[in-house]
């Protein structure tokens, strides 16, 4: 018994040893893991801290001519514009990341900017006209991109950058403000349901837009405005029936706020700046029709 004792005894240690190597072995190795995970979220974080990206957009204010005095403040007002639009956009980067599928950022982001700093360009070029040689061409400078690795070119404007000037008035809303070129026209009536572009089953499976009708709301058209007026109705159905296949072809893309984001948005700003254009035709030989802008709000209707 007493011989046995110090051969179990030893057999005990052994055990006891092997069973402490393990556990110290797997304490290792779970470290490891944990330290190679940490690392790696480390890693996945930083990565989506930048993976957003910057904006980078064609700077405007080297591509004026000189402006007259008149049109300063109002050429100023959107310059600033421009730059809080930018701004939003970047903010609006980072808080969807991981949004959507491979067009979110160009159909949610890029493209909705595009179309708020067309407007943005033309209320300058109307502004500047008022008083000089009207200049053409500054839409060219509305189309953005999506920059990884935070840095934007030389000469161009990003949303972060110092010396920037931020503006507290309303994106868009201005009155007297001209919007897209590049806008094709359109044919036949504003309005709801049967406005859906493509196949009827797809329509109704993304719902269709409402917009309110306009025509009913304008004033006598002097004859020389019928010709801008008319182009600028039929921009408006043509809008209506391009953002209504953006339902279709974004079915089940971003978040609960995309419809908004994507596509009611981007439609009203183009509104807003088709009725301004109606407001100013008219306005040339006629009284000028205020308020339209209420009628470039549209829904969705499932």
């Amino acid at each position: 018994m007493s011989r046995a004792l110090p051969k179990y005894n030893k057999r005990r240690v052994g055990i006891i040893g092997g069973a402490a190597a393990v556990v110290l072995s797997g304490a290792v190795i779970a470290g490891s893991a944990l330290a190679g995970e940490g690392a790696n979220n480390n890693g996945q974080d930083a990565a989506g801290n930048a993976s957003p990206g910057t904006i980078s957009c064609p700077a405007v204010e080297g591509s004026l001519p000189a402006i007259p005095a008149s049109a300063q403040a109002e050429v100023t007002s959107n310059l600033a514009q421009l730059q809080t639009q930018i701004q939003e956009a970047n903010q609006r980067l980072i808080d969807t990341v991981g949004q959507g599928g491979p067009n979110f950022v160009q159909n949610a982001i890029l493209g909705p900017l595009e179309d708020k700093r067309v407007a943005a360009l033309n209320r300058i070029e109307t502004a500047i006209g008022r008083a000089a040689a009207k200049p053409e061409g500054l839409e060219a400078l509305a189309p953005c991109e999506l920059v990884q690795g935070g840095a934007a070119g030389a000469g161009e404007e990003a949303g972060a950058g110092a010396g920037e000037e931020a503006t507290a008035a309303p994106t868009e809303t201005a009155a007297g403000g001209e919007a897209g070129a590049g806008e094709e026209a359109g044919a036949g009536e504003e309005a709801g349901a049967g406005d859906a572009a493509g196949d009827a089953g797809d329509a109704g499976a993304a719902g269709t837009i409402s917009c309110p009708a306009v025509e009913g709301s304008l004033p006598a058209i002097p004859a020389s405005a019928q010709a801008e007026v008319d182009r600028n109705l039929a921009q408006l159905d043509t809008q209506i029936q391009e953002a209504n296949q953006r339902l279709i072809d974004t079915v089940g893309q971003g978040g609960p706020n995309f419809v908004q984001n994507a596509i009611l948005g981007p439609l009203e700003d183009k509104r807003v700046a088709a009725l301004n254009r109606i407001e100013t035709a008219i306005g040339r030989a006629a009284a000028k029709p205020e308020g339209l802008e209420a009628l470039a709000p549209c829904q969705l209707n499932q």
